[in-house]
């Protein structure tokens, strides 16, 4: 067969896009990075194309066995507030972000997370936002006690225009199947326990983004409006608009105490006020990480199912995720009065000019997570999760209905 002539250099995978060399070097530089997420669970595994991680294991300090485990598995990603991340070059938030918006739905089910994998799709490998983006799913991931066991970069030019970026993210969790919540556990009289948002969230950007641009907000600029609010405490980035990222191979091991072993407190959901913080910074604060806290509680009851539903607060609101947790002869009543809408939701309703029905579809409006438990235990769990950093109200009851969630 004869040869094709051609005049000048050929095409390459580097001229069409796709820089294999850097996405090379910044897999290797990862490394570190996700060690510091690991325990002794992981196994080591250098070039390997997935990771190892162990289910059962009986080292002296870390033994941890299950009788009869079941796994639990969930995907998310951030949606479209990674528009906004890019607008502002802020990137390791939404790294937090991701991981909050698995671990928190995997511990509904009683679950404790074990391992987390993400997906970055960007149209350019640039090595200074991939790795804030990692920071941030690492920082998730220790606030959450689960290893960064691997992931994947997508270098896709022809897909993302330069600039933009998206995350996916996958979490594994475990949990013995006696203690896994079943919606019948709920039953009238038990109380209702909501643990305070950090804001936001990562729900209903596309209308907060619409918002900021039809009332002409300005990013950069602090509102008096919002000075209850809390903005990101990360280290930020203001690396250039997003461009980015290689493809990363499996975990490997590190020495110590990881999440399996003396996991790290959840940071305190007590934030200050942020009269200094711009529109975007407020706009940009990380979804919380209530899996720490939850772990822990279920912990301290190992017999009795004193927690007998969980609800997180995700898109569609409060009522549409709490009554996924309440069986079909009961309702779930709900005093809105206690607790204050923060501000970032009212200035955002007054910009947009939004009803409040439609607030209460799309948003959190303060409640983050939700917590059902025997009326004997209301107390002790309320004060327990405020020892472990929670801003805990109590906002309703259960009663006997039809399976609906409607206000007192």
């Amino acid at each position: 067969m004869a040869r094709t002539k051609t005049s000048g250099p050929g095409l390459t995978y580097a001229s069409a896009g796709v820089d294999i060399n850097e996405k090379d070097r910044f897999t290797d530089s990862l490394e570190a990075t996700m060690r510091r997420t690991f325990g002794p669970r992981v196994i080591q595994n250098p070039g390997g194309f997935a990771g190892l991680f162990r289910l059962d294991f009986n080292e002296r300090l870390f033994a941890r066995n299950y009788r009869d485990p079941v796994l639990v598995a969930c995907c998310d990603g951030v949606g479209t507030k990674v528009k906004l991340a890019a607008e502002m070059g802020i990137y390791n938030t939404v790294g937090i972000d991701l991981v909050a918006m698995n671990v928190n739905d995997l511990v509904v089910q009683g679950a404790e997370p074990l391992f987390f994998l993400d997906y970055i799709a960007v149209p350019k490998v640039d090595r200074d936002v991939l790795t804030h983006l990692v920071e941030g799913i690492a920082e998730g991931c220790r606030q959450a006690a689960c290893a960064l066991l691997g992931g994947e970069t997508a270098n896709m030019p022809d897909v993302y225009a330069p600039g933009d970026f998206d995350l996916a993210g996958f979490c594994v969790g475990v949990v013995e199947l006696k203690r896994a919540i079943k919606p019948n556990w709920v039953q009238p009289g038990d109380v209702i326990l909501g643990l305070a948002s950090a804001g936001i969230h990562s729900n209903g950007y596309s209308l907060v983004r619409r918002v900021v641009k039809e009332a002409k907000l300005e990013l950069g600029r602090v509102y008096e409006e919002l000075a209850d609010t809390p903005g990101p405490s990360r280290r930020r980035s203001r690396a250039k608009p997003a461009t980015a990222r290689a493809s990363r191979g499996s975990a490997r091991p590190i020495e110590g105490p990881g999440p399996d072993g003396g996991e790290a407190a959840p940071p305190p959901n007590k934030p200050g006020l942020a009269r200094e913080k711009t529109l975007g910074e407020v706009l940009l604060t990380p979804t919380r990480i209530y899996a720490g806290s939850i772990v822990r509680l279920m912990r301290s009851y190992r017999v009795k199912n004193v927690v007998t539903g969980m609800a997180h607060i995700t898109g569609s609101g409060l009522a549409e995720n709490l009554v996924r947790a309440i069986p079909p002869g009961c309702d779930a009543v709900i005093d809105r009065s206690s607790w204050e809408v923060p501000a970032v939701f009212r200035f955002i309703q007054q910009q947009g000019r939004i009803e409040e029905e439609e607030m209460r579809r799309v948003f959190n409006l303060g409640i983050g997570y939700c917590v059902v438990v025997k009326p004997a235990f209301a107390d002790s769990v309320h004060e327990q999760l405020e020892r472990l950093g929670e801003r805990v109200f109590r906002i309703g009851k259960v009663v006997k209905g039809k399976g609906q969630v409607r206000e007192a």
